[in-house]
């Protein structure tokens, strides 16, 4: 029988964080920086409805379940939107049930959309692609001729455009880690702007997400540490990533571009310059996550498979959870149309906007993006 004690990250003893780092570091599927105890402890610093689930059998610590604890006994993955991965953190021979885990957690489900579950926890799920640079098993040079060779036509045009930025804006130098606050700023702008072009919710308007990235930047020591990595031409910003590191993996989040350097496609420049760089950062895996295939797909020569669905809890509450789930499967709601498209707005609203004006804001926002759109 389990015995799950539910707890604000702050609350895990050092103990428990230690089990926690071991269960990881123990398993490479769970080596990216958002599955530890670490980037639970920095979202549990911004948002009060962080949850950690430590499963126990007969007092011997299994397996950590972090998560937000949403209205309904809902679980979110912890820091989504920013959590590309997630999952229960455990042993290998855990025998852990994913539907049992969450009824003794009192939990009805848990919706997850970048699911790593190496040990089968929570059984088959609807599969998507996640991009890797991986160095582990080579150097960079080696990584880069294979690129060039996987992708002739895009890297003789990188190589060309790289050297007329060059030639017209001044000087290429590559920036990490780069402390600016500044271009920190900057960054966040930029990507503010482009969401709001494209159309995708702004999962930096929330002071939650803003807060967390801003309290990663100003954390610069030890093995779990946010990064900035930055492309200037002449001495002007022109592109760059943040993101989080722990030891040599990199997960980044935020990938801006100045626009008024568009002509000169910085984004490929900065993408070749870094993968040069990732040993002189002490990096091993630069960690880019799914969606984007025809971009990220160019410089990631590694893919792995995460779940994207809805776990329920065993019992009657995780019945009930399951066979709503089934009405919005019924409705299209997991496919490409309309009504998929929806519901994966208001997913992405729900996640980010803690307070109900601010998912309504969110839905106003989207319907009034759709049809200016349409419009034009």
């Amino acid at each position: 029988m389990l015995d799950i004690e539910t707890l604000h990250p702050r609350e895990l003893s050092a103990v428990e964080r230690r089990i926690w780092r071991d269960m990881a570091a123990a398993e490479p599927a769970f080596s990216s920086p958002l599955m530890g105890p670490d980037f639970a402890r920095a979202v549990g610093a911004v948002r009060d409805d962080t949850r950690v689930a430590v499963i126990r059998r007969r007092g011997e610590v299994l397996g950590f379940l972090p998560h937000h604890r949403r209205p309904g006994h809902l679980a979110r993955p912890i820091g989504s939107p920013l959590s590309d991965y997630h999952g229960l953190v455990s042993r290998p021979d855990a025998d852990l049930n994913g539907a049992e885990v969450l009824r003794a957690a009192n939990l009805t489900s848990f919706r997850y959309t970048g699911l790593i579950d190496p040990h089968g926890v929570f059984g088959q799920a609807e599969l998507k692609t996640a991009h890797v640079i991986g160095l582990a098993n080579t150097d960079a040079e080696t990584y880069l001729e294979a690129v060039r060779a996987a992708s002739p036509k895009k890297i003789k045009n990188w190589r060309r455009l790289d050297n007329k930025l060059e030639r017209e804006m001044g000087t290429i130098e590559l920036v990490g880690p780069d402390r600016s606050r500044e271009a920190f700023d900057q960054l966040i702008t930029w990507k503010r702007e482009q969401l709001e072009r494209t159309g995708v919710h702004d999962f930096l308007r929330p002071d939650w997400t803003r807060d967390l990235l801003l309290d990663l930047f100003h954390k610069q020591e030890g093995p779990f540490q946010g990064l900035m990595i930055t492309l200037y031409a002449g001495g002007q910003l022109v592109s760059g990533h943040f993101g989080v590191r722990l030891n040599g993996v990199y997960h980044p989040w935020i990938a801006s571009t100045n626009p008024a350097y568009a002509d000169w496609s910085p984004g490929q420049i900065f993408f070749m310059r870094a993968i040069a760089a990732m040993p002189g950062l002490g990096l091993e895996r630069y960690d880019l996550g799914p969606g984007h295939d025809h971009y990220k797909g160019a410089y990631a020569l590694s893919q792995i498979q995460i779940g994207d669905g809805v776990a329920t809890a065993s019992g009657m509450a995780g019945r009930v959870a399951s066979s709503l789930d089934g009405v919005w499967t019924l409705a299209g709601g997991s496919g490409a149309g309309p009504v998929g498209k929806l519901r994966r707005r208001m997913e992405a609203i729900a996640s980010v906007e803690l307070t109900m004006g601010g998912r309504v804001r969110g839905l106003v926002h989207a319907v009034a993006n759709q049809a200016q759109r349409r419009a034009g």
